[in-house]
């Protein structure tokens, strides 16, 4: 080597720390090395050196790669820095495009191919994020600091790559799940359009004990919203309604021309049962015969085109409401969660296992299925108001921050739990509409009580049925009644009327309040005064008077959620 040339060291060309040597083997501080502790920190003081690891991690956290071009590999922090631009300039868009066509964003999400490609760039991001913040590790070199300073600087580090990798890594695994429910759940199919300007889905409720052939639905409810402005409303239809009338174009009126009336045994709830077992060559290429059925049923019934149904497995119920962290509500009676059967045939059970107090409740899953279920000393219709309760209840308290936080165990629950045709690719438009919908007033409608006489459900005036359902769906009324339409329709001449009407009659007195109207108060207290107690209601039933139960618990029906 020839005297005076300098030699320079490989890593010096990529910015790293690095001394030359004269010919005379004297060290060469690099140029810059006295007044820039951040690229070069040897010789710095402690302080100093403590400033720059935080920095380091701060610039990392905040600009990925800007780490790098000031402390280190200068390509290597250019590349990152670009990656780091166009993933910001992607948010920025994407922000915009969700306040202009957030229905746009969520099918995004939702559809499963570019989903895919989500979590693959989320899972990339989260990785070279994390590569990032190891080089940053080695760029700090933690031997030059104090054994306080680096054990802080090491606690920071990590917290910061747990704050942004962990992040996007946790991301793109709920969005795997999410991907994988959405595929499980929902239908790969057509989108729907509206049926005069509305989307009416069907909600059936009900299991597929081991002694049933089949899913039967104890409960029944269209959930209607306006295709524009997502204002709904829940029409209930009682299980044991007979005689109903199947659509125009459904398979089964080939069956029952006159609608479902092989006698008692032909209530709406068996259609499902029926169907499955005997008639589901009627339906070629459908992968729920009996669902589809009862939905032409409905549809028929209501007078309306039902487009989907959404399938709730009561088994499971439970557990979506627990992944929910339960639900709160306002109960307008005692409740029983009833022991064991001892006469079907009368409904008579024995002692019962617990009881939801009347008042302010929080339940959860378990206490939310016996108290949408439950119907011992009471009827059907009392049932029916709470399980609308419990489905509003649900919409209601599903909150973005509840969504976010839990949304891994609701998802899993959700695919114990819902199946339903509704095309995956419309799920962006439902989701937009119910985010609508959150805060606006439900309109509500019962085939029975509080709407209907209580035997409607046996000779059922299906015109009536639609004159009411068009009243509920109908275009808003003038301003002077607008306070009326919050609630279900008012009674038509006939069977609409207050519960105990008799068909035919003229309602002598406006309607009977909403069930789940918020303006009632709960009995807890015996007309004399004395506090209602679960002892008291169990030393009722042990002595076999029933009828005194009935009395303290007949509002049970009533129920709105808080």
């Amino acid at each position: 080597m020839s005297k005076g040339i300098a030699v320079v060291p490989e890593n010096a060309a990529h910015g790293n720390a690095g001394y030359g040597t004269t010919g005379r083997g004297k060290a060469q501080p690099p140029r810059g090395a006295l007044t820039n502790p951040v690229r070069y920190p040897n010789g710095a003081a402690q302080p100093v050196l403590a400033k720059r690891a935080f920095l380091l991690i701060l610039l990392t956290l905040l600009v990925p790669g800007s780490a790098q071009i000031v402390a280190g590999n200068r390509r290597l922090g250019r590349t990152a820095l670009r990656v780091t631009l166009t993933v910001w300039a992607l948010v920025l868009v994407g922000l915009i495009l969700l306040l202009v066509s957030r229905t746009t964003v969520i099918n995004l999400v939702a559809n499963p191919v570019t989903a895919l490609l989500l979590v693959i760039v989320l899972a990339a991001l989260a990785f070279g994020w994390a590569a990032l913040f190891l080089n940053t590790l080695r760029l700090i070199r933690p031997v030059l600091l104090r054994a306080r300073a680096r054990t802080a600087v090491v606690v920071a580090l990590v917290l910061a790559m747990l704050l942004s990798s962990g992040s996007l890594g946790y991301a793109a695994h709920l969005l795997n799940v999410g991907r994988d429910a959405i595929g499980t759940i929902f239908a790969n199919g057509p989108a729907m359009e509206p049926s005069e300007g509305r989307y009416n889905f069907l909600m059936m409720g009900g299991d597929a004990g081991a002694d049933r052939t089949g899913r039967r639905p104890d409960s029944l409810s269209v959930i209607s919203v306006d295709a524009k402005t997502g204002k709904s409303a829940i029409i209930s239809i009682p299980r044991n309604l007979q005689n109903a009338q199947f659509s125009e174009g459904s398979p089964m009126r080939k069956i029952y021309p006159d609608g479902y009336d092989c006698g008692d045994e032909c209530l709406i709830n068996a259609i499902n049962t029926e169907v499955t077992n005997k008639y589901k060559n009627l339906y070629p290429g459908v992968e729920d015969p009996g669902a589809q059925a009862t939905l032409e049923a409905v549809s028929g019934t209501l007078g309306i085109k039902v487009q989907a149904y959404v399938l709730v497995d009561m088994d499971g119920f439970a557990k979506l409401i627990d992944a929910m962290g339960g639900i709160r509500i306002k109960a307008g009676g005692w409740v029983p969660i009833s022991g064991e059967t001892i006469d079907e045939a009368n409904g008579i059970h024995g002692m019962p296992l617990g009881w939801i107090p009347a008042g302010d409740n929080t339940l959860d899953g378990f206490h939310a299925l016996w108290y949408g279920r439950s119907r011992e000393f009471v009827d059907d219709y009392a049932r029916i108001a709470r399980q609308q309760c419990v489905q509003q209840a649900m919409l209601k308290q599903l909150d973005p921050a509840k969504l976010l936080t839990k949304f891994e165990d609701i998802v899993k629950a959700g695919t114990k739990v819902v199946d339903s045709n509704i095309s995956s690719s419309q799920l962006g438009s439902f989701v937009d509409l119910a985010m609508k919908s959150k805060g606006q007033p439900v309109g509500r409608l019962t085939i029975g009580p509080p709407d209907f006489d209580a035997s409607f459900s046996t000779v059922p005036d299906f015109d009536k049925i639609h004159q009411a359902v068009d009243k509920l769906l109908g275009p808003a009324p003038a301003a002077g009644a607008a306070e009326d339409s919050v609630r279900e329709p008012a009674p038509a001449p006939g069977p609409l009327s207050a519960a105990g009407a008799v068909p035919g009659s003229e309602p002598a007195t406006a309607p009977a309040p909403s069930p789940t109207s918020s303006d009632f108060t709960p009995v807890t207290t015996t007309p004399e005064g004395e506090p209602i107690t679960e002892e008291m209601l169990n030393d009722f039933k042990r002595n076999g008077d029933e009828q005194s139960i009935r009395n303290l618990v007949a509002t049970n029906g009533q129920c709105a959620p808080l």
